[in-house]
């Protein structure tokens, strides 16, 4: 992403949200970016009942810190 941005002045969130949008790796994947101008409260705070139902999928490189949130399906 960063080499996208060279020389490109990030004078607004359109213009980050365009560079993500457009960026695409080595190996020709794109990435998906839009603009949430959502507000969510600070400080929530998982009980471990909640961590356990979530969907984790840790990432090779520090799977502490990376990771991915899958969905969890409704049961309808």
């Amino acid at each position: 992403i960063t080499t996208n941005w060279r020389g490109q002045p990030l004078v607004s969130l359109a213009v980050i949200v365009n560079l993500i949008g457009s960026t695409r790796t080595t190996a020709g994947l794109r990435v998906r970016c839009e603009l949430d101008r959502g507000t969510y409260p600070k400080g929530q705070t998982l009980s471990a009942a909640q961590m356990a139902h979530l969907k984790l999928t840790p990432h090779r490189f520090r799977g502490d810190w990376n990771y991915t949130i899958h969905p969890v399906r409704s049961r309808a």
